[in-house]
């Protein structure tokens, strides 16, 4: 059944004509992302040629998705706005929520009985504003979006930075805040900067152990975890076409951790093969019949150096598997040279356990495939050495390759199947023994390998690999192990080989499922009531954010000055504290806990300049903001890299935070500052982060005048009375300002709603 038909026959009623418009206006041929983006315009936007990285651009998507932890904020944020219903297609996702812990039955139960509360607030909102609902155990956001509601040329946006999977079916698809939603769903134009454009050329064809995860794998090596900031990374070529749909998902999926605005594959027969195998064939025939819009322009392929910022071509033919990390994912390694590299830095070699699935690669093909190489440890009397574990995306998926033998296989080598949700690829995983923070290694399918980031350990060295790589590893136990040319000794002492994985992109009998887990609103949800009792842990109603005084901040302090990588992870850590998500005063208790103190190099230990003590951050901002003393925070390069997670936005605006400071911003985390009408700002002049002291005084010195474009002024008051004046730059154009003023976006979507 294919969701939302008519709105996406509607898209591509007129899309070839407002293509052609867009190439009038921007006066050039399109790439393929251009295309989307220039046929997805909000109507009040003005046509005009746009300029990468510069041009802020009012868009329409054409849905919203929402997963369980950030669409608890971004549903109490849209209850607030006023609307009735929400304005396009929408859907909640329970797939985060649930702990990995013993197996897939035990465990729904268990997360269905801990988060009742949440799950019932979830569905009661859904219910009343038109929000399409999945219950727990129906599968990870991102592989349900796939196979329910991506479709070729369509523009979504969802409130998890892997949203970005959907570019695998040919779409603009990126993550955003909560407050980003809010917009959408309440018939807002949605603003982004118009990105970049990186275009991946592949050629040649993936053959033996290389799969669609090595491919993206290379990229991040390539560009690093900041190199796609602001770009939308466009793949094209023979090798593109030659992927299946769920393999450039995979490749789509991880494009988060390059930093990149989305990724995307154009058009292609896998594609319309994939749609007709998810039962939409009606959407397949009529994506065919604008096929020849849904690529970039010839002109764009011919000199692709041309039309793209930059360009990178990767030959399939030769590439080999890769190891990503640890602890970042894009220190890229080829499995030819991981032992002599992980022999040089001295990482642990025994490998602990092999994890596989998560959004990122949990499709048919790849449990296919991940089970041709875990049958051969039986066949071939093998040992499997290490800890093996299998996360399916979804119910469907899961539910199919049960039926096709898989699971079985699994499970005759020890396999654990996990429950259909995020589990340990975002730290829902309950793994005995973590507490030791004893140093060892996993490797696992999931996209993201930050310190702490599975287990909680920060001793735990994580690497990034395809799911028949991992499957591999885990039976030999050594991260050493290169199944391309070395050999194990099996029970009987022989030595053998493991043979190329092999595997179905689609199942041949089709996909299956029972109950695949869709819950759909009510046509009328006016009488529907959503109930937070004000004594709940899990859920609190939000106020408003004060508006700006219209003077400058002066007299605040230093909360934290963080030394080096400082993701959203560490502003607002997941695990045990994503059962906060829905209740801000709660979940700020982990506010920045996890971020590197630069003047003492300890985490979650800071000074307080009220009563000179050290302390946990929060404790700290909790009592500068009782004292009236606002604060500001200091950061590095990349600040807020990694999810798309507004909490890590909205703690440090609770708790008092006016301003966050740093080298350079990940893309989604200066959003959601803006957003929360926050100060999201840069040194101008990065040498400068080294004279910011810990007993500072800051006073703002030109805020009265904040405008587009014009520099800010910060005075930093040392304690022994000397002074640095420091400039700072900022992205802000005149509606963010206004965001600011209001105190933040959704106030002033509060204040036209009255006043429309």
């Amino acid at each position: 059944m294919t969701f939302d038909l008519d709105m996406i026959k509607k898209v591509y009623s007129d899309f070839e004509t407002r293509v052609n418009e867009a190439r009038a206006f921007m006066g050039r041929p399109l790439t393929y992302s251009e295309k989307i983006l220039c046929a997805h315009l909000y109507p009040s936007q003005a046509k005009e040629a746009f300029k990468r990285g510069e041009s802020y651009v009012d868009f329409a998507p054409d849905r919203v998705a929402m997963q369980d932890a950030t669409a608890q904020m971004a549903l109490l944020q849209f209850m607030q706005a006023g609307k009735k219903k929400v304005a396009v297609p929408s859907t909640v996702h329970a797939d985060h929520l649930i702990q990995a812990r013993v197996g897939a039955a035990k465990d729904l139960i268990e997360a269905e009985n801990k988060n009742n509360e949440v799950y019932q607030f979830l569905q009661s909102v859904s219910n009343k504003y038109g929000i399409g609902f999945w219950k727990a155990g129906a599968g990870i956001i991102h592989q349900v979006v796939l196979e329910n509601y991506a479709f070729p040329g369509g523009m979504m946006i969802g409130t998890d930075s892997h949203t970005v999977n959907a570019g695998g079916l040919g779409m603009v698809a990126i993550g955003v805040g909560g407050a980003d939603a809010v917009d959408v769903m309440a018939g807002m134009a949605w603003e982004l900067k118009f990105p970049k454009m990186i275009g991946v050329k592949l050629t040649g064809r993936l053959n033996g152990w290389t799969a669609p995860k090595d491919i993206i794998l290379k990229v991040a090596g390539i560009l690093t975890v900041k190199g796609g900031t602001g770009a939308i990374v466009e793949y094209f070529g023979e090798g593109a076409n030659s992927l299946s749909c769920t393999g450039k998902g995979t490749i789509c999926n991880m494009g988060a951790e390059i930093g990149a605005t989305t990724s995307i594959f154009e058009y292609d027969q896998n594609m319309s093969k994939y749609l007709r195998s998810t039962d939409r064939e009606d959407l397949a025939d009529a994506a065919d019949a604008i096929a020849h819009v849904l690529k970039a322009d010839p002109e764009v392929h011919a000199e692709p150096e041309k039309y793209y910022d930059q360009v990178i071509e990767i030959n399939l033919d030769t590439l080999e598997p890769y190891l990503n990390g640890p602890f970042t994912p894009d220190l890229a390694t080829p499995i030819s040279q991981m032992k002599e590299i992980a022999e040089k830095n001295g990482w642990p070699t025994k490998i602990e356990v092999g994890l596989i699935g998560s959004c990122t690669n949990s499709s048919y093909e790849d449990i296919a495939r991940a089970a041709s190489v875990a049958k051969q440890a039986k066949e071939k009397n093998l040992e499997v050495k290490a800890e093996y574990t299998i996360t399916p995306g979804s119910e469907q998926v899961r539910f199919t390759v049960e039926r096709d033998g898989f699971l079985k296989t699994f499970d005759e080598i020890g396999g654990k199947v996990f429950a259909n949700a995020c589990g340990p690829c975002i730290g829902q995983w309950a793994r005995e023994g973590a507490e030791k923070q004893e140093k060892n290694t996993i490797v696992h399918s999931f996209n993201r390998n930050f310190s702490k980031r599975a287990d909680g350990n920060p001793n735990t060295y994580a690497f990034v690999g395809s799911p028949e790589l991992v499957t591999a590893m885990a039976i030999a136990g050594d991260l050493r192990f290169n199944p391309l040319t070395d050999k194990l000794k099996n029970k009987n002492g022989e030595e053998v080989m493991l043979d190329e994985p092999s595997g179905d992109d689609l199942p041949k009998l089709g996909f299956d499922v029972d109950d695949p887990g869709y819950i759909a609103p009510a046509e009328d949800g006016s009488n529907v009531e959503v109930i937070v009792s004000p004594t709940s842990d899990r859920l609190q109603l939000l106020e408003e954010f004060p508006a700006w005084d219209g003077l400058n901040i002066t007299g605040a302090r230093l909360l934290i000055k963080a030394y080096g990588k400082c993701t959203t992870d560490h502003i607002s850590m997941a695990g045990p504290w994503l059962k906060y998500r829905g209740h801000l005063d709660n979940i700020s208790n982990n506010m920045l806990i996890g971020a590197v103190n630069a003047f003492n190099m300890e985490t979650n230990n800071v000074k307080n300049e009220l009563d000179g003590q050290y302390k946990p951050v929060p404790d700290s901002a909790r009592q500068y903001k009782a004292a009236g003393i606002p604060t500001i925070v200091v950061g590095d390069e990349n600040y807020g890299e990694g999810s798309s997670r507004e909490h890590a936005a909205m703690e440090p605006r609770h708790l008092g935070v006016r301003a966050v400071l740093v080298k350079s911003f990940a893309r989604i985390h200066e959003t959601n500052l803006k957003k929360q009408g926050m100060l999201g700002i840069t040194f101008a002049n990065k040498d400068d982060y080294d004279k910011i002291m810990e007993d500072d005084t800051i006073n703002f010195l030109d805020l009265d005048q904040f405008a587009p474009g014009k520099q800010l002024t910060l005075e930093f008051v040392h304690a022994d009375g000397t002074k640095d004046i420091i400039m700072a730059n900022h992205t802000y154009n005149a509606g963010q300002i206004a965001w600011f003023k209001a105190g933040s976006a959704l106030n002033l979507i509060k204040a036209m709603e009255k006043e429309g």
